[in-house]
């Protein structure tokens, strides 16, 4: 029996130590696995694309006149809170993917081989970060055709990137501890809606905060979905955003401190 053991393909793929160059391309073969996934699944893509033009039309042709009294002038207002909006619910991906993963005993198959345990998990969050890149860049160029222009410059245009990209990055943590906590993928959509939809409806993601009852406005000026969404309205209009980007990113490092070991630590028991 220990001979058996030893020699146990499976069990020793997944024992051995693996540099971290090695694993860092593991990373990376895992990630474009789930990339090219979409090609045999192009509804994926569709969810990532779809939806978010939905919104972009649907609030600026319908909501635009009455709120701020042109679609055009509205889409100035609110595209960056329609782009922090479908970056959040785009985390619930990484969650349902990770779920589905280990429901469907993809992840044992996987460390069967000779490679870095951590990379299944790292590989499809890399994944999923190229995904948002996607969905900003889609959100970004459509709204550009119908009116929106980025005054804050190329570099405000990359600030605008790398921040919606760091702060959904250490979001994700939050749909990773969903994901391995959920008996189905189901689940974590259902996570996304109860708790994600409602957040960024009390914030100033689509109408401006004065407009609200007084007792609401309190819990909007210090929701991480407004401070994101001004953020991103500073630095694609060239305003003042400092102080929003700071914060932003003591939201983010924060979510990234509580939420990552919570979820590893629930990864390594459920696996």
């Amino acid at each position: 029996m220990t001979a058996a053991t030893a020699t146990d393909p499976g069990l020793a793929g997944s024992q051995q130590w693996v540099n971290p160059v090695a694993g860092l391309r593991h990373t990376g073969t895992l990630a474009w696995r789930s990339l090219v996934q979409i090609k045999h699944n192009p509804m994926e893509l569709l969810d990532l694309s779809i939806q978010p033009l939905m919104f972009v039309l649907l609030f600026t042709y319908v909501f635009g006149g009455a709120i701020a009294g042109s679609p055009g002038e509205y889409l100035t207002f609110a595209l960056p809170g329609i782009i922090v909006q479908n970056a959040l619910f785009t985390t619930m991906t990484t969650g349902f993917g990770l779920n589905s993963d280990l429901t469907k005993g993809v992840f044992d198959r996987l460390w069967s081989l000779p490679i870095a345990r951590w990379a299944p998990l790292a590989g499809r969050i890399l994944a999923d970060t190229v995904k948002q890149a996607w969905s900003v860049a889609l959100l970004l160029g459509v709204g550009m055709i119908l009116g929106f222009r980025v005054t804050g410059g190329v570099f405000g245009l990359l600030g605008a990137f790398a921040l919606i990209l760091a702060f959904t990055l250490a979001a994700s943590w939050i749909s990773v501890l969903v994901g391995v906590m959920v008996s189905e993928p189901e689940k974590v959509q259902i996570f996304g809606f109860m708790v994600i939809f409602p957040l960024t409806f009390t914030s100033n993601a689509f109408v401006p905060a004065e407009t609200m009852p007084g007792w609401l406005q309190a819990w909007v000026e210090v929701n991480p979905v407004t401070i994101l969404s001004d953020a991103i309205r500073g630095l694609l209009s060239g305003a003042a955003a400092a102080g929003p980007v700071g914060y932003s990113l003591l939201w983010a490092l924060g979510i990234a401190l509580i939420f990552a070991p919570l979820a590893l630590a629930r990864f390594k028991r459920r696996v």
